[in-house]
């Protein structure tokens, strides 16, 4: 089933108090929004959705900063999420070692998002991805 046009975000452009405080928070709002679009939670579609917020939230949390703002919302047949934080370094790629394991969520959010956007700013950088839902 196609989302219906301009559905309205699960959570308005906050400021740090209305930001999710985790991840899981955050996957929990992503989720809420695709089941009122009518996306299926066992899609891949969905799953990628998820991936990605799991990965940038996680990503300001523990390299940005902290989580400044969160904003989701579906607008046509697209999922449109941002992420803010407080570190205005825009993220690099890196390879994981014994010593330091990770490095793979950058390259799978720029894989699986159909756009990327990153803006630094006087408080930080905002991350904005484009995930088409049909």
């Amino acid at each position: 089933m196609a989302p219906p046009a301009a559905l309205a975000p699960a959570a308005p452009t906050p400021g740090p108090a209305h930001a999710p405080a985790s991840a899981a928070a955050a996957r929990s709002s992503v989720r809420d929004l695709l089941r009122r679009a009518g996306v299926s939670l066992d899609s891949v579609t969905a799953a990628d959705v998820l991936l990605v917020t799991s990965e940038l939230v996680t990503n300001a949390i523990r390299h940005g900063g902290g989580l400044a703002a969160f904003h989701i919302e579906i607008t046509d047949d697209a999922l449109l999420l941002s992420v803010a934080d407080t570190n205005p370094d825009p993220p690099l790629p890196r390879t994981g070692t014994p010593d330091r394991p990770g490095g793979y969520g950058w390259p799978l959010v720029q894989r699986l998002a159909d756009r990327v956007d990153v803006r630094s700013h006087g408080g930080g950088k905002t991350i904005s991805a484009e995930l088409r839902l049909a």
